[in-house]
């Protein structure tokens, strides 16, 4: 029985998003970890209107932003996942894992 790791990283910034999600494959490939991805979302657009006061109307327009998702699953390698959540990522990039075990066909 194995167990697989699926960790989902998001952030505003998509340089630094590419440059951790690189780093992370880096660091499974140096050691030998079996990982597929990362797995690129489309862009999330978010709108939140601006206002000045509290009275209808008065806005001073929208702020808009994206949000950049990549997923990277870890198969097995537990200590590898463990230890990659915990890595001290640059502001502003979300990190959340969750975790699956696999049964064999057997």
């Amino acid at each position: 029985m194995s167990f697989v790791t699926r960790l989902t990283f998001q952030s505003g910034d998509r340089r630094a998003l590419e440059a951790a999600v690189e780093d992370i494959k880096a660091a499974a490939r140096r050691k030998g970890v079996q990982f597929k991805g990362p797995h690129a979302h489309p862009p999330e657009a978010f709108r939140v209107p601006l206002y000045k006061t509290l009275d209808a109307g008065d806005a001073f327009g929208t702020w808009e932003y994206s949000v950049y998702t990549r997923e990277i699953d870890i198969v097995g390698h537990d200590a590898f996942a463990r230890e990659v959540a915990q890595w001290d990522l640059p502001p502003g990039i979300h990190v959340s894992a969750e975790v699956e075990q696999v049964r064999g066909m057997g």
